[in-house]
This record gives C-alpha cells, structure tokens and sequence, in this order.
C-alpha cells in the first residue's frame, strides 16, 4: 500500500514542477521581449567629436595675405616731349648703370621764355635737393652702421659671459642688417638723384636753341638692375614724364601685407614672421621692419569700411631659398605677437558664447556637461584656458544644436 500511494503523489510532483518551470520559461521570455522593446525604443547615444584639454606651446600670430616687392625700383621716363624709338629690352634682362636703352627725338625746341626757364630750373633745383639730401642720408646711415656694429660687438662679449640672454645680442645683429640694408637704399636713391639731376641739366640747356636741327637724346638706366617691366615697348611720340620701364634688383625683396590697425598697435619691433603659400615647399623666416606710419580706408569683401595699415616684412632665408619668388608675388604672412612655451589650452572649436560667458561640454560618464570657462590669449587652433578646465579632459568640439547639458553622447 505503501509503494502503491507514492507513485501518484510524486507524479504529481513532477507534473507541478514542469508547470512551474514553464511558467519562469514564459515569464523570462516576457521578461527579455520587454527589455528588447526598451532597448529598441531608447534613443541612441549622440555621435560627437571629442578633442583634449593638454598643455603645450601656445603661438598668438596675425594671419593676413601679403605680396613681395623690389625694395628698390626706378621708373625710367622720357626726359622730354619727342619721338621715342622702340625699347628693345625686355622684362628680366640685365641693364648696367648708365647704359643707353632708347633715344628720343625731341620735337622743336620751345623759345627761352621766363616761365619754361623758371620750370626747368626749379625742377634742376629739386633734383640737387634730391641728391644732397641722399648724400646726407649715407653718411647718417654710415655713422648708424658703425653704432650697430660696435653695440653687435659688446653684446657678443656680455651674451658670452652670461650677463645677456642671446636675444638682446639677436636683435643687435638684426639692427646691423637693418642698417646695412637701408644704406643699401640710399645709396640707390643717390644714383637716382644723380641722374634726374643729368637730364634736367640738359633739358635745360635745350631751351632757346631756336632752329638748331633737332638732335636725338640718349635714354639711359640711372641705376644697374634687372628690367622689371616694359611700359612704352613701341616707338612713337612721347611727352615729358611719360613712363618708359622699371629696374630694379629682384634679389632685394620685401614683404608688404596690410593688417588692421587694431592688430598693427600689438606687433613689436622685429617682430618674428612665418611665410608660406608662395609656391615653395618651405616656410620662409622674415621679421617686421617697419608698420607704415599712415593708415588707408579699404572696403571688405562684406561691404564693411576698414582702416589698414602696410607691414614691411625682412626675409632672413637666404636667397637660395627664396630664388623662385618674383616681383608681386602673392604669400600669405603670419605675424607672431606673442607665445608661451607651456599654457593649458583647448580647442578652439570647443568653446563658444552663452550670454556674457565662455562655456564647452565636458565629456564626463557618458554624458555632455555644461561648464564654464575663463579664456586667455587665442591661438589659430587652440586658446588658453585660465580656470573651469583640467588637463587630459575630454571635451566636445564644433557642438551642434543637438547637444545640451545632460545629453547622453558617444565618441565617434
């Protein structure tokens, strides 16, 4: 009787279980249908772009477009009305000082009266003033030149016996070249001077000559150079001041690129230039030489007035380096005003305005946060980061609409 019971109670067992066990086998796939559905409907992770807050060298530059130009050039024009025979030279040729490049067949000469003397002879006048004051220049100049060199000579000694850092001796040696350089122009602009003063001698002297037979004028370079442009290649007539060509020496260039007045009043004397997109693989060295002393009006590409003002840039590069830059060849130019060698900084792309305040969004826990930031000095890529911000954390650049303070993201 015993056996007898027993089997039908553990049947009944067993057949209990196996209800149970179905019914956790329908409650879990219940259970992991729900979730899926919760997985499906949840929204996904906002993809961002993350940069990093790091701490390195930071550069301030001023990044505007420039040309070069020859530091020295003369335009040669008719020294007289007349008949000009053709110019036979060409842009890139070589012209020695004083050499013959066309003739002039004057017109009649016009009678001596007092009002073409009185003209003729300011204008002589003029020309000596030129040259006197060109002359002056040099030996100015010279006395500057010696200065230099000897203030080059004992900032060598006081870098050498560490009583200067090597920069004051730098600049010392960048005021020698300078000086050198600007000798360099007197000395042309004193050819120049010598030659108006020439030809407004002899146009003098061909006033009041009456009938005398017409006799053809020799058309000469006041300075040696390279032909920089054919003005008047034709021959045909001519009148008094006409441009015939320009000369000058390819080999002395500057940099001339216009910059804001705002941004003009930060750059220091010598101060350091970066050039480059001038066709060579290298980046070319160049220093500030002078901000122009007088502004100028230019309308912007938006419409808006600006007042300008022209940088003259050195180059430092030899001339190797720089052989294939021409006469009005465009550069861009990028002026460094100031630069640390170690500062926290931030993309620039990760900052931007809310009200009156610099915020980002701080990657933290897999969501985008809110946090306010005090700004320094502003790079082209990266700005400095006074307070709100540690180093090595992960911010989120160029933030779109999408991204709000406590929304879920994801690194791409």
């Amino acid at each position: 009787m015993t056996d007898a019971n027993a089997e039908p109670t553990a049947s009944r067992t067993n057949a209990a279980r196996l209800r149970w066990l179905r019914r956790i086998l329908v409650a879990v796939l219940i259970l992991a249908v729900a979730a899926l559905f919760v997985v499906m409907l949840r929204p996904a992770p906002l993809a961002v772009e993350v940069g990093v807050v790091s701490r390195g060298p930071l550069e301030v530059t001023i990044d505007e477009a420039g040309r070069a130009r020859v530091i020295d050039r003369y335009v040669v024009a008719a020294p007289l009305a007349g008949s000009l025979s053709r110019i036979e030279l060409h842009p890139s040729e070589r012209v020695a000082a004083e050499q013959v490049v066309a003739h002039v067949l004057p017109a009649a000469a016009p009678l001596l009266d007092d009002r073409s003397r009185a003209s003729t002879e300011a204008r002589i006048a003029a020309a000596r003033a030129q040259r006197d004051s060109a002359r002056f220049a040099i030996r100015r100049l010279g006395d500057l030149v010696d200065f230099a060199a000897r203030e080059v000579a004992r900032r060598r000694e006081l870098v050498a016996s560490g009583a200067l850092p090597s920069r004051e001796l730098e600049l010392a040696e960048l005021d020698e070249r300078n000086r050198r350089s600007e000798v360099t122009s007197a000395e042309f602009a004193l050819r120049v001077a010598e030659h108006e003063v020439r030809v407004a001698e002899a146009s003098l002297g061909r006033l009041g000559r009456g009938s005398e037979g017409p006799e053809a004028i020799e058309v000469t370079s006041p300075v040696a150079g390279i032909v920089l442009r054919v003005l008047q290649e034709s021959a045909g007539p001519v009148q008094p001041g006409t441009p015939l060509f320009e000369v000058g020496d390819p080999a002395a260039l500057e940099i001339v690129a216009d910059m804001l007045t705002s941004d003009a009043v930060l750059v220091s004397q010598a101060a350091e230039v970066r050039i480059d997109r001038w066709g060579g693989e290298t980046v070319l060295r160049g220093h500030v030489r002078l901000i122009e002393p007088s502004a100028f009006t230019r309308v912007s590409a938006l419409g808006v007035e600006e007042q300008r003002v022209n940088a003259l840039i050195d180059l430092d590069d030899e001339r190797e380096t720089w052989a294939a830059l021409g006469d009005g060849y465009r550069v861009e130019v990028h002026v460094v005003v100031w630069r640390h060698e170690s500062v926290l900084r931030v993309p620039a792309s990760a900052v931007f305005r809310r009200g009156e305040r610099w915020c980002t969004f701080v990657l933290e826990g897999g969501l985008a946060q809110l946090h306010e930031v005090e700004l320094g000095h502003r790079g082209r890529d990266e700005i400095e980061v006074l307070s709100g911000l540690d180093e090595g954390a992960r911010v989120i650049v160029y933030p779109g609409e999408r991204v709000e303070d406590g929304v879920e993201v994801a690194p791409r």
